[in-house]
Order: C-alpha cells, then sequence, then structure tokens
C-alpha cells in the first residue's frame, strides 16, 4: 500500500477503481505478501522404483523424512499451505530458505530456479468456472531434487494431476520406470494441457459470442466483449512466462534432468509456445469482434440516419409549399381560388411520391 497516499494526495486515486488495478499499483516489490495458513493441510507421499510403491497420507510434516533413499523415487504433494510445514519440510530436504519463501510468497510471476543442486519451478495452474464463465488460477511450486519432488498446492480440493497419480499405480508405466525429473516433466506436462481445456472453453464463448454479436450489437455485447478481454489477458499473463520457465529448464546444465528425458521437456515447450499462439490468436479475435460491434453500431446509426434524411427531404415539399402560401400578403396566387387548398395539398403529396421513386430508381434505400 506504499502507493496510496501518495495518490489520494494527487487526487489520482479515482483512476484505480478495480480490484485488480489496485493490486498492481498499491503492491510494492520489496514488500513480501503475508500469507494466511490453511486450516486443512494433507500430505500425500508415493514413494516407489520400478518394482514397489507405497501411497500413504502422512499425519504432519515431520513424518516425511523416513522417505527418502537412493533406491526409491518420492513424490510428495502438499495441499495447503502452512509456513511451519513448508519450512520444515524444505529444512529436511535440504531446499533452500529463499526457495522456501517463493513458495508461500502470493501472486508470484511463474518462474525458474536453481538453488544449491534443487530446480525449483513456480507457475499457475488455470481452471475455468463453468458458473462464472472465467478463468481461475491456482499457484502452484515444483521442487525437483536427488531422487525426489515436492509440489506445494495452495488449493487442495482440486488439481489437475488425477492421470499422473493412475500412472504411478502401474509398474509398467514410465514414470515408474524412471526417475524424478521424469515425474516432474509429468506434472508439468498435466498443468500445460489443463492450459488448452481452459482455451477451449474460452474459445466457445467466443464462437457464442461472435454470433450475438452479429445478431445483435449494443452496450451488454460489448460489456461481454471487455470481460471476455480480461480472461484472455489473464490467460496470456499466466501462460506467457511459463514458456521461459520450461527454456530454462532446458537451458540448465543441472544433473537432475537426464538425457533421456529432455526430449519430454522439450515436448513441453513446444505444446507452451503453441499455447502462447493460441493465446495470441485469440487476442486478434476478440479486436476483430470488438471492432465488428463498432461496425454494427455505426452500420445501425447509418441506417437510422439515412431514414430520417429520407423523411426530411420528403417532408421539404410540403414544408416550402405551407410557408409560400402562409406568408401574410395580400396578393397570393390562388389566395382566393375555391380549389387552392386542394392544389396545394395535391401538390404536397405528388412532389414527395415523385422524389420517393427517384431515390428508389438511384437506390438510395
Amino acid at each position: 500500500m506504499f502507493l496510496k497516499k501518495p495518490l489520494n494526495f494527487l487526487g489520482l486515486d479515482a483512476l484505480f477503481t478495480t480490484t485488480q488495478k489496485r493490486q498492481v499499483v498499491y503492491t510494492s516489490p520489496n514488500m513480501n505478501a503475508v500469507r494466511t495458513d490453511s486450516e486443512d493441510v494433507r500430505i500425500f507421499v508415493y514413494f516407489y522404483n520400478a518394482s514397489e510403491l507405497e501411497k500413504t497420507t502422512l499425519p504432519n510434516a515431520s513424518a516425511c523424512s523416513r522417505y527418502k533413499g537412493d533406491d526409491h523415487i518420492t513424490w510428495l504433494n502438499i495441499d495447503g499451505l502452512r509456513k511451519s510445514d513448508v519450512e520444515k519440510i524444505c529444512a529436511e530436504f535440504g531446499v533452500h530458505q529463499l526457495l522456501a519463501e517463493d513458495i508461500l510468497s502470493i501472486n508470484q510471476r511463474p518462474k525458474m530456479d536453481e538453488v544449491e543442486g534443487v530446480l525449483f519451478c513456480l507457475l499457475n495452474m488455470l481452471y475455468f468456472n463453468e458458473s462464472t464463465g472465467g478463468v481461475e488460477s491456482e499457484q502452484i511450486s515444483i521442487v525437483l531434487g536427488k531422487n525426489f519432488v515436492i509440489s506445494f498446492q495452495e488449493d487442495g480440493k482440486r488439481d489437475v494431476f488425477d492421470p499422473v497419480r493412475e500412472k504411478i499405480m502401474f509398474a509398467q508405466t514410465k514414470i515408474r520406470q524412471r526417475g524424478a525429473d521424469y515425474c516432474c516433466y509429468a506434472l508439468l506436462d498435466m498443468i500445460v494441457d489443463n492450459y488448452f481445456l481452459v482455451m477451449e472453453k474460452l474459445g466457445e464463448r467466443m464462437e457464442w459470442l461472435e454470433s450475438i454479436v452479429i445478431r445483435r450489437s449494443n452496450t451488454q455485447t460489448l460489456a461481454k466483449i471487455n470481460e471476455l478481454r480480461k480472461e484472455l489477458m489473464v490467460l496470456k499473463r499466466n501462460i506467457a512466462p511459463v514458456r521461459e520457465l520450461i527454456n530454462g529448464l532446458l537451458r540448465s546444465d543441472t544433473d537432475l534432468i537426464e538425457d533421456r528425458t529432455e526430449k519430454y521437456y522439450k515436448d513441453v515447450y513446444d505444446h507452451i509456445v503453441q499455447a502462447y499462439d493460441l493465446t495470441e490468436n485469440y487476442r486478434d479475435m476478440m479486436m476483430s469482434m470488438q471492432d465488428l460491434h463498432i461496425n454494427n453500431v455505426n452500420l445501425r446509426m447509418n441506417e437510422v440516419m439515412k431514414v430520417m434524411a429520407i423523411v426530411t427531404c420528403l417532408m421539404a415539399p410540403a414544408t416550402v409549399i405551407g410557408g409560400i402560401f402562409g406568408m401574410n400578403f395580400d396578393r397570393i396566387p390562388y389566395l382566393h381560388n375555391k380549389y387552392g387548398f386542394y392544389i396545394a395539398v395535391t401538390a404536397m403529396i405528388i412532389i414527395p411520391l415523385w422524389m420517393l421513386g427517384q431515390f428508389r430508381r438511384k437506390g438510395w434505400f
């Protein structure tokens, strides 16, 4: 909130009325946001190798110390973040304190770090809310070390890792035959693949909205266009940095990623590049839809103005005739003619009808 008082003093606080704008402007990069500890924290352990698998739920963070071994792979999945538990697990597995702070951070930009022999990935899982039609995000941190992978999730009620959990139950799958680097790849691949599901839902909304804009363009459709454009901005803001994250993993000289697993990370990189390109296409489609809305409004306004102009032109002869014969002069043609009124009215009708025929012949309407 370090900018709030200066903005109030300058009278510029009204420029940042929305919640998203206030989060961006009022957040100091030098201040760590305070995360509230989760009430319900669940720790799931998958302790496995090619022939054995132990799946269990730990009662507390202290119980994870026994799941460290050179001949087994450990995947710890922590649902819900509590500061004491995160620090205890990080200390147990040799994860640097700076990475523990990043895990507990809020609204972090997706990034990748390599600190003291540990690879750290921070990114967002995206979900599409069917009821609100919006994109929701959940921050997740993945730590890759020697023979272990730790994933920290904010929300323990949902994730995209069910296919990984199903594969790890069978000894013949690659995740059981490979090392911890392949498990990390599987988690990242599920997150990136879910981006396409979210974009597919947004694409369906765009097609539906485009049909509405074509049929009826009004202030409501413009509001829906702006809402959908904001959702696409959220999508792009979460997807774009993941490309740098995966690229950083590929360019890293760490021994934690085997040469035979590197091609799988390249496949994830190809997917995230494709997802980023798709967001750019969606952005162009939204701009085209906004232009279509503006063109439809202008076209409708032109039609209204054309009708009003034609009506004005058709009324002009009657106005002129009425004005001429309404002048207060002593001598006016047909002033005392008993058929003068009928002649004037006939002229007022015939001349507009003749003008209407000329307009239709010229194709003006």
